[in-house]
């Protein structure tokens, strides 16, 4: 890891964690990921720090996830320890966010996405940005919504969240701020200025609230009804048959349908299975449970071949195994699930 892929700096009474990859959309590599946990950990120590920041450097996203083509070379290469030591370290790193004893603050503005929402969404404070991109995409490239997302998305309004972790799809800066996702809308340009209070020691949702505009409505919740009804249903054949029912007189439904038909079938099944156990899971049992499903997918097929057709061959056409939502077989679904020997220890560092 180059020094300037991560900036940890105390600045007046304020920790600042400043991502700072911008070519590669500021993607957490592992020194990244273990550095900002070792800053976490110090800033929770120091008395003098009132309040975290965590930010980006670039203005095309905020984090673009974990550096996911990394993590798929060490399977390939038989180096599934390494693989999963990774996905632990990155886990631990949301758990220290959704617990941490001082006001964490993230300013995300563009691209937001997997492992990015994990240092996001799991922390007090969301401050999000005009040009904020909001996605969990892993069922594209043969993964599962992690970092946290079993518990997060399942307990959005309307089943938006499980609509969300199924297929996909992104959401904008009226839907984040309208589902809870996001705390606050602040510019972009008056990051600086919500920064400077943050330094002087304000009390962040003071800090927040001086620099705070109204945020746009939300496409997705006015497609809320039509949502619910679709991604309530128990299994992902039931899902699917009700989009397709919905796609004659509805645009959005025609949409989530076509980007549906081209996720990997086993992955949605996932997906779907986490989020309704997710709902009623607490955020380490969500951690458990997700650290479980790692464990397996990444022996399976779709992941690296998710991986090889969106970031290596780059031609957008994945040869999913099974290829229909017809042909999964339950009990691989359910063997995702399946305790392991070596859990993710609660409380671990």
């Amino acid at each position: 890891m180059s020094e300037a892929e991560i900036a940890i700096e105390k600045i007046g009474r304020c920790g600042v964690v400043t991502l700072n990859r911008p070519r590669a959309l500021n993607a957490l590599g592992l020194d990244m990921i273990a550095a900002m946990g070792g800053a976490l950990d110090e800033f929770a120590r120091d008395a003098a720090i009132r309040s975290v920041v965590v930010r980006s450097a670039g203005s095309d996203a905020f984090c673009a996830g974990a550096d996911i083509k990394y993590v798929a070379e060490l399977g390939k290469a038989g180096r599934h320890a390494e693989q999963l030591a990774f996905l632990r370290r990155e886990y631990r790193n949301c758990r220290r966010i959704k617990s941490y004893p001082k006001p964490y603050v993230a300013l995300i503005d563009g691209i937001v996405m997997g492992g990015g929402a994990g240092i996001a969404v799991n922390g007090a404070y969301r401050v999000a940005g005009e040009r904020v991109s909001f996605a969990m995409p892993e069922v594209g490239i043969g993964f599962f919504p992690d970092v946290g997302a079993s518990y997060f998305l399942p307990r959005l309004p309307a089943k938006i969240g499980i609509y969300l972790a199924v297929s996909g799809a992104r959401a904008a800066l009226g839907d984040l701020v309208a589902l809870g996702l996001a705390t606050a809308h602040v510019p972009a340009a008056r990051f600086d200025m919500l920064l400077d209070r943050l330094v002087d020691g304000q009390e962040a949702e003071r800090a927040i609230a001086a620099e705070k505009v109204a945020p746009p409505a939300s496409d997705l919740l006015a497609e809320r009804e039509g949502i619910e009804r679709a991604f309530a249903a128990p299994s992902l054949t039931a899902v699917l048959a009700e989009v397709e029912a919905q796609s004659a007189g509805s645009a959005f439904a025609a949409a989530t349908l076509r980007t549906l038909r081209s996720r990997s079938p086993t992955s949605m099944a996932i997906a779907l299975k986490q989020m309704q156990l997710g709902a009623d899971l607490d955020f380490d049992a969500a951690l458990g449970m997700e650290f479980r499903i790692a464990s397996r997918i990444v022996y399976g097929h779709d992941f690296y071949e998710g991986v090889r057709a969106a970031l290596i061959d780059k031609d957008r056409a994945p040869r999913w195994m099974p290829a229909s939502v017809a042909a999964i077989d339950a009990a691989d679904v359910v063997a995702h699930f399946a305790s392991l020997r070596e859990e993710l220890p609660a409380g671990a560092a």
